[in-house]
Order: structure tokens, then sequence, then C-alpha cells
């Protein structure tokens, strides 16, 4: 388990590995583009990192065959759930949250890449943190 310090350490990393793929490649391009750098810039820092990590939906102690998909999971404890959209909607914050409560993880980030300037398009979101 981690402690608070090693979280925000790890947090500030994301940030600034989302900062740099942002001033590399701009707003105005795929998902699964800034999903590609994202993961190769947080690689380049020697941070583990998936993508498109499957959270069974469990339902009242059943394991349904629905699976939800978290966009980056950063060394098994932080979601980073990616946008490329013109603007977040609370549809966007809900399902982070609700990524949160399903994959029992404290913290998580939403980043909106299709934005001028990238922290008005990043957020933070915790789970029992």
């Amino acid at each position: 388990m981690m402690s608070k310090e090693e979280y925000e350490h790890l947090a500030k990393q994301v940030f600034f590995s989302c900062l740099e793929v942002h001033k590399h490649l701009g707003p105005g391009l795929l998902e699964s583009v800034y999903e590609a750098c994202l993961l190769k810039e947080l690689s380049l820092k020697n941070i583990v990192a998936e993508s498109q990590i499957p959270i069974p939906l469990v339902y009242k102690g059943f394991e349904l065959s629905k699976d939800y998909r978290i966009d980056i999971l950063v060394e098994k404890e932080i979601i980073i759930e990616l946008k490329a959209v013109e603007v977040i909607l609370p549809i966007h914050e809900a399902q982070l949250i609700s990524y949160l409560k399903l994959a029992n993880k404290k913290l998580g980030f939403l980043a909106n890449f299709n934005v001028p300037m990238l922290k008005d398009g990043f957020r933070r979101f915790v789970n029992n943190y």
C-alpha cells in the first residue's frame, strides 16, 4: 500500500507526463493517440502503466458479464481517464468516480487533451483518500 507522499509524488509525475504529451502534440487529436503517447511518456520515466484495463461489474455479489475499461492504470493505483472532447461534462466526471469505486482505487485524473492549456482540462478525483 502506498503512503500519501508516494501517491502525491506519483500524481505529480502523472501530471507532468500529461503536460509533456500535450506540449508535443497539442489539442485536436484522437484519444487513442494521447493514450499511446502518454503510455510511452510514463515508461520513459520508469513508471509502470497499463492501458484498457477491464473492471468487472459486480452487482449484489454477482460478477456480471459486463466490463468497464480504465484507459490507463498507473502503478496499479492511479486511474487516468483520457478525453479529447470540446467540454468535460458531468457524465465524464461521474464515469471516473464510478471507476474509482468499482476498482477500489483512491486517486484518479480526468485528462482532457482537447484544450489550449492542459491545466484547464486536468481534474483530480479521490475515493476514500
